[in-house]
């Protein structure tokens, strides 16, 4: 006789051969064997789940006569009566399946309700097959409502489909569903195994795995690859021959890319994609094995316990495992999020290994350069003990300004009076205050180094609107001439608009350093600090550095993120200690970016970074500076009298959020 295939040859023909489908078979046996029949079944699942196998045996379970021709409806069909085989041979008569892919129309429907009319001929109950039911017509489903809900005794509706979401609530509500499920690919492997020793197959374990992950929950697609793997391979099943079949990706390469890209080692991560280049292998199969791999080792790293139990003879689980200890949870849930949406960009590269390359080199584009998930913590320097740090010259030379001006003032100036000491400008949300000038009679023998802040925060670029030569910005000691009060830059943190003074001739410098000082509001010290008793001299320091930075744009993306949200906690010299709350932002690249900026602007030439509570930072000076600048802005619109008469005499309001600061 002809060969039958496996998937025909060993469909199961009772419900203790089904498996992978324990809920719905001990339903079924339960109704069976309590009597408690419906009238209509739906069963639904992907393809070849066992729908119509579980349809054919329950149709042998309601006509089954035993072999001894006695018997009656079981859980358990014998299989040996004229109704068991008739079914399974196909030529049942009161069993009648219909393809309703092929017969959709209200014509075929009616031709199978008339004979709903006729009691059954051999069996006890007729029983309808309608297979992929939702692919009937909405007149089809029309005329089949009523025999539906109301059938003859001796007539059963069974109806399979894969899409049950365009099966009529009306045709639902009168069926039992069941939902047969994708299979687990260990449980497919276990079938496999038992029907290929029934067989005399060799296979490896190897080889069985990869046909059941292929299937994808199909217990049908795993048999037409394993007949197809049988021929293949000359009556055998070998790992070498099974995924060069199926055109699968050699876990290896996976394993060898995560290795790769948890070391940090772009060299091998680009070699290896050149590999699969060569051999042919699919960059959507190389994204999909490196998604199941990376699921794999979360699951491992939520649950350690789980790694102890790991299969010895499956080489697969045991470097699952090891990668699972080396790679950083959080590592591990960005690759898996990359690498799924990396599929979905090959369709649009003009090459599709191409856009492999382009997916794996984003991989390694988010992991820090600093190696494992320890390393950034390893990088944490020690400051200098504060003893040591005595013991150090007390008054070191301080930095020259960015770009000092070469600047000769005409005349002498006058000392400073008491009065005029303190200035408080602020700078970029910053309170800078300027120390006065002693007089010549009283000089120290070493004149006062100026404040980080005076030498290294400039003053905000002016308005290019206006065609003027650069402000140059000279601490107040040393300023030679006025600078015009059409060249004025405005202080951006200060909440009202400092008046502008007519076009007049240039006052005297003390004049002018007066008239200043009587203007300038008070500093918006809050607004910088954010909360009161937050601020310190060196959180004046590092909001106005910065400042300065983001201002230049010589810092962007995670870097101005880490700046503005890391605390200057400590300064020794050259070095700063910073602090930030989230781990992710304290990576080996951003840091050294931050540290090269700072060595740049002529701050800091080293820093060190580390995790924990952060009290007074950029962003929260900033946050603070502009809700109080907000806050400020309602104040005065509340209180504008003329909004308050609009309010008493028309009833107007004012709409929340529409207020804006200047």
């Amino acid at each position: 006789m002809s060969y039958v295939v496996l998937a025909r040859k060993y469909r199961p023909r009772n419900f203790s051969e089904m498996v992978g489908q324990e809920h719905v078979v001990q339903a079924l046996r339960n109704a069976l064997t309590q009597q408690r029949l419906h009238h209509a079944y739906l069963f639904t699942g992907t393809r070849g789940v066992g729908k119509t196998t579980v349809s054919r045996i329950l149709a042998k379970s309601l006509n089954c006569q035993g072999a001894d021709g006695q018997g009656g409806i079981t859980a358990s069909p014998c299989g040996v009566c004229a109704a068991c085989t008739a079914i399974d041979s196909g030529r049942f008569v009161d069993y009648t399946e219909l393809d309703a892919a092929s017969n959709r129309g209200v014509e075929e429907v009616q031709a199978l309700l008339e004979q709903a009319v006729y009691k059954p001929v051999q069996g006890r109950f007729k029983v309808f097959m309608i297979d992929e039911v939702h692919m009937l017509t909405n007149t089809a489903f029309n005329a089949m409502l009523k025999t539906l809900e109301e059938p003859p005794e001796y007539l059963k509706f069974v109806l399979a489909t894969t899409d049950p979401q365009k099966v009529p609530v009306t045709v639902l509500s009168r069926c039992l569903q069941f939902n047969l499920r994708p299979m687990a690919p260990e449980t497919v492997q276990g079938h496999l195994a038992q029907v290929l020793a029934a067989e005399n197959v060799p296979a490896e374990p190897q080889a069985l795995r990869l046909l059941a992950r292929a299937a994808r929950g199909s217990m049908r697609d795993a048999l037409s690859l394993t007949d197809q793997a049988i021929a293949y391979g000359s009556g055998q099943l070998q790992e070498a021959a099974v995924r060069q079949m199926l055109g699968s990706v050699d876990r290896s390469y996976v394993f060898r890319l995560i290795d790769a890209l948890a070391q940090g080692d772009g060299r091998a991560v680009v070699e290896t994609s050149e590999a699969l280049r060569l051999h042919g292998l699919s960059a959507a199969s190389t994204l999909e094995e490196m998604s199941a791999v990376l699921q794999r080792m979360a699951v491992l790293q939520a649950v350690p316990q789980m790694a102890a139990a790991v299969d010895a003879q499956d080489p697969e689980a045991i470097e699952t495992a090891r990668l699972a200890a080396l790679l950083p949870a959080d590592e591990t849930q960005l690759l898996y999020s990359l690498c799924l949406h990396g599929r979905a960009e090959l369709g649009l590269a003009p090459d599709e290994y191409a856009a492999l390359t382009m997916v794996l080199l984003r991989l390694l584009a988010f992991k820090p350069a600093g190696g494992t998930g320890g390393a950034a913590h390893a990088e944490k320097k020690t400051l200098t003990p504060p003893d040591a740090a005595a013991r150090a010259p007390a008054a070191a030379a301080p930095m020259p300004p960015a770009a000092a001006p070469n600047f000769k003032p005409k005349e002498a100036l006058a000392p400073i009076p008491p009065a005029q000491a303190a200035i408080d400008v602020g700078v970029n949300g910053a309170s800078v205050q300027h120390a006065a000038a002693t007089p010549a009679g009283n000089a120290p023998a070493e004149p006062a180094a100026l404040s980080d802040i005076e030498q290294k925060t400039p003053l905000r670029q002016m308005d290019t609107a206006q065609a003027a030569p650069p402000v140059i910005a000279i601490p107040v000691r040393h300023m030679a001439e006025p600078v015009s009060p059409r060249l004025q830059p405005r202080v951006p943190t200060v909440p009202e608009a400092m008046p502008e003074p007519a076009p007049t001739a240039a006052p005297p410098l003390a004049s002018a350093t007066s008239n200043a000082t009587a203007a300038a509001p008070a500093p918006i010290v809050a607004g910088a600090r954010g909360v009161a008793g937050e601020g310190s001299e060196d959180g004046d320091v590092w909001h106005a550095a910065v400042q300065q930075l983001v201002a230049s744009e010589t810092i962007g993306a995670l870097v101005r993120e880490l700046a503005l949200q890391a605390q200057l906690v400590a300064r020794d010299g050259r070095h700063w200690h910073l602090r930030v709350e989230r781990e992710a932002l304290n990576q080996s690249t951003a840091r050294e970016r931050l540290r090269s900026a700072l060595e740049a602007a002529g701050y800091a030439s080293q820093i060190s970074v580390e995790v924990g509570l952060v009290t007074d930072s950029p962003a929260r000076r900033n946050a603070a500076a502009a809700s109080a600048r907000q806050r400020e802005a309602e104040a005065i619109v509340m209180n504008d009298p003329y909004v308050q008469t609009l309010q008493r005499a028309f009833g107007a309001k004012i709409v929340p959020g529409s207020i804006r600061p200047a």
